[in-house]
């Protein structure tokens, strides 16, 4: 019954700063983003095999679905994957509301199905799971994901979909150097056993690991991003020195080093992507091989560092 096994590139494309107004400082990324800059990174993506997009409702309340569906225009449907997700938090008042919201994210993005559909944030396991199962019988959905649910909710999750013959094929937490609690509360290891797809999102910290910002040259003023890392750059150096370093050697950058070890500990980050530049990146953090005690010397930099990223949004794993 269920369809083919979910199969996605190394690496998926994040756009959920695609979603903000596209005014400096607005949001939570706060960059300007245009049509022709974005028609751009699909082009560069595209061309390097990068062909699943990540996006939600929740970004900017539809904008980002419809921008990145503005930029995929002139692509062959077949050409790429599509991820969105139900975000329960937001939900209508309708007889369905994950069929309503699946409806509209579909018109926005032009297309009549969905690669990956995902419940955003748990709710009520029990209530917002079954309506996912029509869903996949009429193919609208090819494969479901949750994001941001512990243990006990995934295999909650799963149990429902696993009645109708379905499963849960993928799990989507904030995972990264500084955050890594799906990995102690043993997500990683039940989704290595059954055969899901962990994809890691955060990798980079909304660019705080990316060695590019510090306390002399900090984030975008007035960007939500700016208020949760900024205090901490200072803690952060030490880390983001060594992996600009171990870049270095590779001819590659310390964000790439921190795409890189999401990708050895056998995740499948989702990064966001707003300029072309970004493409090189993650090229490039797909060539590169860690050696475990890098691996090892990251990590314990990271502990060294004593931040907590956890989103405001999210709960304890």
């Amino acid at each position: 019954m269920t369809s083919k096994v979910l199969a996605v590139p190394a690496v998926a494309l994040g756009t959920w700063a695609w979603g903000d107004s596209g005014e400096a400082g607005d949001g939570y990324f706060g960059s300007r983003l245009s049509e022709s800059g974005l028609r751009e990174v699909v082009e560069k993506a595209q061309s390097n095999g990068f062909t699943l997009w990540d996006t939600a409702v929740a970004y900017g309340m539809g904008r980002s679905e419809s921008a990145l569906a503005q930029a995929l225009k002139g692509c062959h449907r077949s050409e790429y994957q599509l991820s969105t997700k139900f975000t329960p938090q937001i939900a209508g008042d309708g007889d369905d509301p994950v069929a309503d919201m699946l409806e509209q994210s579909l018109e926005r993005m032009s297309t009549d199905y969905v690669d990956l559909f995902w419940i955003h944030n748990p709710a009520d396991v029990a209530r917002w799971t079954p309506p996912l199962i029509p869903l996949l019988k009429s193919g609208r959905i090819k494969h479901v994901g949750v994001s941001n649910h512990n243990m006990a909710e995934i295999a909650l999750a799963d149990q429902i979909l696993g009645e109708a013959g379905f499963r849960v094929e993928a799990v989507q937490n904030h995972y990264s150097l500084l955050y890594r609690s799906s990995e102690r509360a043993g997500i990683l290891d039940h989704c290595r056993e059954h055969d899901v797809r962990f994809f890691s999102y955060m990798v980079l910290e909304q660019g705080a690991l990316t060695g590019r910002y510090s306390p002399a040259n900090p984030l975008p003023e007035g960007s939500s991003r700016a208020e949760v890392y900024n205090g901490v750059l200072p803690q952060l150096r030490a880390l983001t020195d060594r992996m600009g370093v171990i870049g270095k050697d590779r001819g590659a950058s310390a964000a790439d080093v921190a795409t890189a070890w999401a990708l050895a500990k056998g995740t499948t980050p989702i990064v966001g992507v707003t300029k072309a530049g970004h493409i090189d990146g993650l090229v490039r953090a797909h060539g590169i091989e860690l050696a475990d005690e890098e691996i090892a010397e990251l990590e314990a930099l990271a502990e060294a560092a004593d931040v907590d990223t956890r989103g405001w949004w999210e709960q304890e794993m």
